[in-house]
């Protein structure tokens, strides 16, 4: 989110009135929302608020039943969503999904691949050596390089949300979506997560999906509040903190 200080080449990412509907269910509202390079935007709200609903409109699982989604500058509603991928849109969905009988340095490796033409069977076997030091690289980033041996699936369940994010950073997105990359932790995985967020914001934008509001009070740089399908509220996290509207309909509810 920007002020009106600030100049649009800060904008990465801009949604314009988008909303969402379901046949006659209004998942999302006119909601209108700009999010700044280089910093970590949290979009929490109730269950049922629209939170997930917008997350699959920004990252181009679906279109918007109305309105637009801009990143950097450029129109990219009802796009592929193979096209954002290749724009420069990485994310990472609740439902961890890697694969299991593969070791983690393979899974990255596919990922790596996957950006690599199939067809090019004049590629230098040097170009494979290239790809598993790559996959070291991004294992060491997300904490998993001691790891890189051992089966996906004999992994925690924080250790497998942190290498699928590893997956997504194989293609070197300039914005990083991340959908409660916290789900079903426990709070020394919730904490060794955030940290990776953070350290992951060093060098990309990041914009996380989070109904935990103690959790992304502490790293947002901005927080977007939805409450039934609208924006209820918006501003840095101390000024959400102080909202009165955001205390009624969020901050009293117990965090589980």
């Amino acid at each position: 989110m920007t002020t009106g200080a600030e100049h649009s080449s800060d904008v990465i990412l801009r949604t314009r009135g988008v909303g969402k509907t379901f046949g006659k269910f209004v998942a999302l509202n006119n909601i209108s929302a700009e999010f700044s390079k280089g910093k970590i935007t949290s979009i929490i709200g109730p269950n049922g608020a629209g939170k997930s609903t917008y997350f699959n409109l920004l990252c181009g699982a679906f279109p918007p039943s109305n309105g637009r989604v801009e990143f950097e500058g450029r129109d990219v509603t009802g796009l592929p969503q193979h096209r954002f991928a290749h724009m420069g849109i990485a994310k990472s969905f609740q439902i961890t999904s890697v694969f299991p009988q593969l070791t983690t340095r393979e899974n990255i490796r596919v990922g790596l691949q996957a950006l690599v033409s199939r067809y090019d069977i004049w590629r230098p076997r040097a170009r494979l050596g290239e790809l598993v030091d790559r996959a070291d690289q991004l294992l060491a980033l997300v904490g998993l390089w001691e790891s890189r041996e051992r089966a996906a699936k004999t992994l925690a369940h924080g250790e497998q949300r942190a290498l699928e994010i590893g997956m997504a950073l194989a293609s070197h997105p300039r914005l990083l979506l991340l959908d409660e990359p916290t789900a079903g932790m426990s709070p020394e995985e919730t904490r060794t997560m955030m940290d990776l967020i953070v350290k992951l914001a060093q060098e990309r934008t990041v914009i996380l999906v989070e109904h935990k509001m103690k959790l992304v009070l502490g790293i947002s740089d901005r927080i977007l509040v939805l409450h039934h399908g609208e924006l209820l509220a918006e501003g840095t996290p101390q000024e959400v903190r102080q909202n009165e509207a955001v205390k009624r309909v969020y901050l009293g509810q117990r965090e589980h």
